[in-house]
């Protein structure tokens, strides 16, 4: 599932209208709402988009331009949980083309992509900003340090 969109499940609209008026009165909310929905729906399908600019009174063109820039959202649906692999220099001396290349054969998918039951999105990144802890992988936000191959399944394991 490599890019292009899927046609989004019913997107709950209320869920999002609150997040919008979590947010509304907040200058700039634009970014944050965005952060907000992305975080709690691990996507940005175009009729939540199109809700997000009618509440906040701001063009579609400015929503959508932000949405597909942003390195921070994704348009096509994102499985749960999200892998990233730091493949920063640290990490690459320690392992980390090994320890990618195990979780590539574990899942099926390489980085930017999807797995079609959505249980898995993966993602190399620059840098975690934990070096010491080299090789690492990052799940939903909670880093696992010094991976070896033979830890990885395991690693994958833990956040099922």
């Amino acid at each position: 599932m490599k890019g292009t969109e899927l046609c989004a499940p019913a997107a709950d609209l209320e869920e999002i209208d609150r997040i919008i008026d979590r947010y509304r009165d907040e200058k700039g909310s634009l970014i944050q709402v965005l952060l907000t929905i992305q975080a709690e729906h691990h996507w940005l399908p175009r009729e939540v988009l199109s809700r997000v600019a009618e509440r906040l009174s701001v063009p579609l063109t400015r929503v959508l331009h932000l949405a597909t820039f942003a390195t921070a959202f994704s348009r096509i649906p994102r499985g749960r949980p999200e892998v990233h692999v730091c493949t920063g220099t640290a990490c690459h001396v320690r392992g980390a083309p090994r320890v990618l290349s195990t979780i590539e054969e574990l899942t099926g998918i390489q980085p930017g992509e999807t797995d079609l039951d959505l249980r898995y999105s993966l993602e190399t990144v620059n840098c975690l900003g934990c070096c010491a802890l080299g090789p690492v992988v990052e799940i939903d936000g909670k880093i696992h340090g010094k991976v070896s191959i033979a830890k990885t399944e395991d690693v994958l394991k833990s956040c099922e």
